[in-house]
């Protein structure tokens, strides 16, 4: 995927956010309040296999585990058709730090209440700035050591809970009527996370 493609795929995702914050909550329970993107897009503009991205939701931490999907991600991604496109989803909840061993000084682009300073201004606009070459200055700084020491501990602990919970969910369903898949998948993307994670800790 060429470097343009990407941004606008990523303008395009910015615009389908914003639509989607407005829509009713009855119908679309999970509610994406920021954008965020992260990777080589910030660092060169050579092709790219994939564009990454990490939509942040205010739900509790155990319920955003590390690669995991969130309760109504996939009505979410089907509804706006991020499902068919080459973004790769990272979701992530905004009541912890969005940044850890993979995500390092992500860029917003969008959010729910427009992106503002540490001032508490309107931040300039992170898509514009990408474009221009110059959006350094608007990424996230990167952790000290001892800051991703303990963000990957408390990482590790939410990552384990959920390999517990995904697992005791398999074993409950698998013999149960019914399709297995969406239990499989979720104990899949448990254990993938808590490995990741587990694997940076060392």
């Amino acid at each position: 995927m060429k470097w343009a493609r990407a941004v606008h795929h990523l303008e395009e995702l910015a615009h389908i956010c914003e639509d989607m914050a407005g829509r009713p909550a009855t119908i679309f329970p999970l509610r994406v309040t920021a954008l965020w993107t992260f990777g080589e897009l910030l660092t060169n503009r050579d092709d790219l296999d994939s564009l990454p991205v990490v939509l942040a939701v205010d739900l509790p931490v155990d319920d955003v585990a590390w690669l995991c999907s969130p309760p109504g991600a996939e009505h979410w991604s089907h509804a706006t058709g991020v499902s068919k496109s080459p973004v790769v989803v990272i979701w992530r909840s905004t009541r912890a730090p969005l940044w850890n061993h993979r995500i390092r000084g992500p860029l917003m682009i969008w959010d729910e209440h427009g992106p503002r300073d540490e001032s508490g201004e309107p931040a300039r606009n992170g898509l514009t700035a990408l474009r221009e070459g110059n959006a350094e200055s608007l990424r996230l700084a990167e952790p000290t050591p001892g800051e991703l020491e303990s963000r990957l501990a408390a990482e590790l602990g939410v990552s384990l809970r959920a390999l517990e919970s995904t697992n005791d969910t398999y074993q409950q369903r698998r013999f149960s009527p019914g399709k297995l898949e969406p239990a499989a998948d979720a104990l899949w993307r448990a254990t993938a996370g808590y490995l990741d994670v587990l694997k940076a800790t060392r």
